[in-house]
């Protein structure tokens, strides 16, 4: 995705050789128009594989993964990252270190909300080490529904995330490809 490509190089913010900030359009704000064309690129990649519900972790994916479930007429589960007071005592739950944030998450969906039935379709933002990503796709398992691919807006390819789905079977689908953040310039690896 070209404008995606100059979305990164214009608003995106090198903070090392390993982050890239993104709040300028996925993080913090939302480029509405961006947005749902990355759900239009995500739906034609998996709109032949039966989905049934599209996935992701609060927050930073919902944008992008509304827009995708939009364009495939399904309905958008996300992964919260706390328990409520109203969430049910038997919730698929599984304990996530965050890359970005430094921090150890407990993320849940309900079983109300996942069944062995469905055809998980999963977004996300950005895949760096892939903690979140792996985490999500144990609850998949455990709900025993079908995982059919994953889609990432941004991949970092420097970081062992993305290989590490892929080597587990994971259709794994990038809008962008990062080869590197070295120097602060943002390298596409496509």
């Amino acid at each position: 995705m070209e404008k995606l490509k100059q979305a990164i190089v214009e608003q995106g913010v090198v903070v090392s050789d390993q982050v890239l900030k993104l709040d300028a359009l996925l993080n913090h704000q939302v480029d509405p128009a961006l947005t749902m064309e990355m759900g239009k690129q995500f739906a034609e990649r998996f709109r032949d594989d039966g989905v049934t519900r599209v996935v992701t972790v609060e927050s930073s994916g919902i944008a992008v993964a509304f827009a995708t479930a939009y364009e495939l007429g399904v309905p958008l589960v996300f992964a919260r990252r706390k328990k409520t007071l109203l969430a049910e005592p038997d919730m698929l739950c599984e304990r996530v270190p965050s890359f970005t944030k430094g921090i150890v998450t407990d993320i849940l969906i309900s079983r109300e909300f996942i069944s062995p039935d469905d055809r998980i379709l999963f977004i996300d933002d950005i895949i760096a080490n892939g903690d979140a990503a792996r985490g999500l796709v144990k609850i998949i398992e455990r709900s025993g529904a079908t995982l059919v691919g994953a889609g990432i807006v941004v991949e970092k390819c420097f970081q062992l995330g993305a290989n590490a789905l892929r080597e587990q079977g994971v259709r794994l689908e990038s809008l962008a490809k990062i080869a590197s953040l070295e120097g602060g310039d943002i390298i596409f690896a496509d």
